[in-house]
């Protein structure tokens, strides 16, 4: 089971823009971000293959890029025009499917406030 390791949240303003990044200690099919906002349950918010097919919500569709460097196992996801909706902690993935999910990272609070 590989561990996963996050960076990258914080607190940003309306508008702005934030990139997490979230390392794997070995490779892996499938890496990811989940959501989980204040009073809801954990959703997807984007998952990427090891040859790039991605999957993204609706919600955060024109708005957020997932990327990845297989060299690294590194999965990274480009947030831009946050909105206070967006506010949650965001949660790294890894699993053997697309959206099927194997392991978890520890989490990163994202808050976007003025």
């Amino acid at each position: 089971q590989v561990q996963l390791v996050e960076s990258g949240g914080g607190l940003v303003q309306p508008g702005g823009s934030l990139t997490l990044s979230c390392a794997a200690s070995g490779s892996i099919f499938s890496m990811g971000w989940y959501r989980q906002g204040p009073g809801k349950q954990r959703e997807l918010v984007a998952v990427i293959s090891r040859a790039g097919s991605t999957v993204y919500a609706d919600s955060v569709k024109g708005r957020f890029t997932i990327s990845r460097d297989n060299a690294k196992n590194t999965v990274y996801l480009q947030m831009n025009s946050l909105k206070p909706e967006d506010t949650a902690v965001y949660y790294c993935s890894a699993g053997y499917l697309l959206q099927s999910v194997a392991s978890w990272g520890q989490g990163t609070q994202v808050t976007v406030s003025s």
